[in-house]
């Protein structure tokens, strides 16, 4: 009877609980029973990743504080449409990105976070990026202004929610991806954060937004009728309603609406995500690789790029090679930056790759020594060949930009020879500082500007005796200048006054059709804008085309002074 009652009891028990109740003496059979969990309901999977991923005390606050973070997400939004609404690069921009980083001090301050040392160079960074926006009317400029911007506030976060002082290249960039990406699971918080704090406090809040909404009741109609007042007693005030309230429609409602929806969502998504402390700290250690192949590899490599070093040093920078025949010194430097600066950076990638994935060698680390020297070789002779091609065929934005990335990679490589020797050099916070002082550099620089000036300098009618017999023929390239930006202004205003330009083209109401009434010729509009007579006229009109809304709001330095050059001649 008791062995029938056992058994009754072991068959009733969850299967979990067998092991428990099954005696020692028990059959082999009966031994070996499988303990297996509880069957998972439909409900139990939130519960299991909240057991893996255990809510932080920062999502903690974050869901208590709904009623800062929240209301501080909807205004950051809307700051940021009023700043940005068809104003990529105005005097808001600078504004916007000191707001965003004036937001972010108080959030961390109310998550419990104080700035952690180093992220005010992030935030320098990121303000001088946006005063830069403001300063230029250059759309590559300011297009790499914003990424940069974005970049580096993703990298701040992540600084800021992370241990990363032992991060390298690879992490911070699979860590932003990571963030960017996989915060778009919060899609839903945003709105359930909210429902939980409105009924955690549903009467206090049912009552505030109550208030709230008997106030707009009252003060929409007054705001309408103190407007029409002041509007039919000042006709300035009147013309600035009118332009406020002309541009209302409903593709300009649904892209201020856009705009206001995902800044909300995104804004509050990132936090929320980070705050989950879901990317690991850790990085790990890669260099698993046997180093006889990289040997292998870099020693092949390095063998061909010292011979090519050997012809470099003797025939363009000591001239002791005669050029091959039917080639100039012009011609011969025409060919070869670009894929001497490709090669440059493919054995950065393959210098670095060898540090981080193979184990440490002593020979290999010599061939890397060397394989960083001829690339320092490599890039000297790229930047030798685009000084000679730039005296002969004058300067491009493109031109600048392959000087710029030869200049970075030099201090890039000058890391990563320290790198080799010294594995404590922190290699990512040197090459993060280098690319950001270098941009600056470079953002602040006014590339167009310096195009303009060495440009027109050599735009008269001469010819340059250079290196035997080869000439250098005057700048005639007109239609690249009609194309830069009013960074040019100060250099292109004066020169076309010169020329003989009617700067009321500017004032008039169309550009083009107002010159095409100066020139006798019939195809002007399309065949003229190359012209050294014409192509201001180009330039007149893109600039009357970028300031149409020009104003308070998108008031920006250099278009402005651009425009004042032209009013004063």
């Amino acid at each position: 009877m008791e062995n029938d009652s056992r058994n009754q009891e072991v068959n009733k028990a969850p299967i979990s609980q067998t092991a428990d109740i099954v005696p020692d003496n028990a059959p082999a059979c009966e031994k070996d029973v499988v303990v297996r969990p509880p069957a998972a309901s439909p409900g139990n999977g939130a519960g299991n990743r909240a057991a893996q991923f255990p809510e932080t005390e920062e999502t903690k606050k974050l869901k208590e504080n709904y009623g800062f973070f929240g209301i501080s997400a909807f205004i950051y939004a809307v700051f940021y449409t009023f700043c940005m609404f068809r104003n990529g690069s105005g005097v808001t921009f600078p504004i916007f990105v000191a707001g965003s980083l004036f937001l972010l001090t108080l959030s961390l301050s109310k998550l419990g976070m104080a700035l952690k040392r180093g992220s005010i160079y992030y935030m320098v960074s990121m303000f001088l990026l946006g005063i830069s926006t403001f300063l230029t009317d250059d759309w590559r400029i300011i297009f790499y202004n914003k990424l940069g911007v974005f970049l580096l506030m993703i990298s701040l976060l992540l600084k800021q929610f992370f241990d990363t002082s032992k991060w390298n290249l690879g992490k911070y960039i699979s860590s932003i991806i990571q963030a960017v990406v996989l915060c778009l699971g919060e899609l839903l918080r945003p709105v359930q954060d909210g429902a939980l704090y409105q009924k955690n406090k549903r009467e206090k809040k049912s009552r505030t937004v109550g208030y709230v909404l008997i106030g707009l009741a009252i003060s929409v109609p007054l705001l309408l009728i103190v407007l029409a007042l002041l509007a039919s007693a000042d006709a300035f005030f009147l013309e600035m309603v009118m332009k406020v309230f002309g541009s209302i429609n409903l593709p300009n409602i649904m892209n201020i609406i856009f705009r206001i929806g995902y800044m909300f969502f995104f804004s509050y998504m990132l936090i929320a995500y980070l705050c989950k402390r879901q990317i690991e700290e850790e990085v790990k250690d890669r260099r698993t690789g046997e180093p006889v192949i990289a040997i292998t590899i870099t020693t092949m490599l390095t063998f061909v790029y010292l011979i090519f070093s050997i012809v470099q040093i003797a025939g363009l920078f000591l001239g002791k090679l005669q050029l091959p025949e039917g080639y100039t010194y012009a011609g011969y430097a025409r060919r070869g930056f670009f894929q001497l600066l490709v090669v440059s950076i493919l054995n950065l990638i393959i210098v670095l790759g060898c540090l981080v994935f193979f184990r440490k060698s002593k020979i290999l680390k010599g061939v890397l020594t060397v394989m960083s020297l001829c690339t320092f070789i490599m890039i000297a002779s790229s930047a030798t060949r685009m000084a000679i091609y730039i005296h002969f065929y004058y300067l491009t934005f493109m031109r600048i930009l392959v000087l710029w990335a030869l200049a970075l990679l030099t201090a890039l490589f000058l890391g990563v020879l320290i790198n080799i020797y010294a594995e404590s050099f922190p290699l990512f916070r040197y090459s993060m500082a280098v690319v950001t002082i270098f941009y600056l550099a470079l953002s602040f620089a006014r590339p167009d500007y310096i195009i303009a000036k060495v440009n027109i300098s050599n735009a008269e009618e001469y010819r340059m005796q250079w290196w035997e017999d080869e000439c250098k023929e005057c700048y005639n390239d007109f239609e690249y200048l009609g194309g830069l930006s009013a960074d040019a202004a100060p250099v292109l205003v004066p020169y076309m006054k010169s020329l003989g330009y009617d700067f009321r083209a500017f004032e008039s109401e169309n550009v083009l059709e107002y010159a095409k009434t100066q020139c006798t010729d019939r195809d002007f509009p399309i065949m003229g804008r190359g012209a050294r007579e014409y192509f201001g006229y180009w330039w007149m009109r893109d600039l009357k085309r970028s300031t149409e809304n020009f104003g308070i709001r998108t008031f920006n330095l250099s278009r402005y002074t651009a425009m004042e050059l032209l009013r004063q001649e």
